[in-house]
């Protein structure tokens, strides 16, 4: 195994209603964990996402309403699930942007402590683009010389996901192989709440990522014009960057 391990990795994908990360729910979650020894455990299962699944998402991967109305709801399967990835890292194709801040946001509404803070996140897909600037698809010809089949099935995209990696790292020596080097060399840069909304500049501040106040340190918004809060609070943000947001206000006070 050329990916070096000092604990656990998940990798994961998720089929979802929609692609946005506040609104829209998981029906079908794949995981992957592979143990410091190489070893593999496959979680793979539908979700009732308690919302109608659009046709569009649906075109995408074949799961429909009827396919997924008999199926336990998140909030019924998140303690197990927050058991199955204790302690570990996690990687992912697009996952830093898309998956990661669904998976957290599902967690929230199920009132499910699982803290993020601490794992590392290996975004197989940045990598890839830093190298070759292609799809899932073309990476997996490209590293592993295989044709994907069944690509949008959340298993087939996971198991790719892996091979992928493990190719990666053998082809190129400049992007390390512990969870840690590739964590560094697959962010685009070190946000703090997931969605991408608060970062932290090269001062190690938080400040924002969109909006009129791009690029300003959050703390000096807050104290210069505290209705901005208030704004984030009732508009529609992920929950957990309402959180974030929340800890800062607090700190300031």
């Amino acid at each position: 195994m050329n990916l070096q391990l000092k604990r656990p990795i998940i990798f994961f994908d998720l089929e979802t209603t929609g692609v946005d990360t506040s609104k829209d729910r998981i029906v079908e979650i794949s995981m992957v964990k592979v143990g410091v020894d190489g070893s593999k455990q496959v979680k793979t299962r539908r979700i009732n996402p308690e919302m109608p699944i659009p046709a569009e998402a649906t075109a995408v991967h074949g799961i429909t309403d009827e396919d997924v109305k008999d199926e336990p709801t998140f909030r019924q399967i998140a303690k197990s699930l927050a058991q199955f990835i204790e302690g570990c890292d996690f990687g992912g194709f697009n996952s830093n942007r898309f998956d990661l801040p669904v998976l957290v946001e599902e967690f929230m509404r199920a009132g499910v402590e699982v803290d993020f803070k601490r794992r590392k996140f290996v975004d197989v897909q940045n990598i890839f683009h830093k190298k070759e600037q292609r799809t899932l698809v073309a990476a997996y010809k490209f590293y592993c010389d295989k044709e994907l089949e069944n690509a949008h099935s959340a298993e087939a995209d996971t198991l790719a996901t892996y091979e992928v990696l493990e190719a990666q790292i053998e082809r190129y020596g400049d992007i390390g192989s512990t969870v840690e080097e590739l964590a560094e060399f697959s962010t685009h840069g070190e946000v703090v709440d997931f969605a991408g909304r608060i970062a932290l500049n090269d001062k190690g501040e938080e400040v924002f990522t969109f909006g009129k106040y791009k690029g300003q340190k959050v703390e000096d918004v807050f104290r210069r014009e505290p209705s901005y809060y208030a704004w984030m609070m009732d508009g529609d943000f992920p929950l957990y960057t309402k959180k974030v947001i929340t800890e800062i206000r607090l700190r300031i006070k």
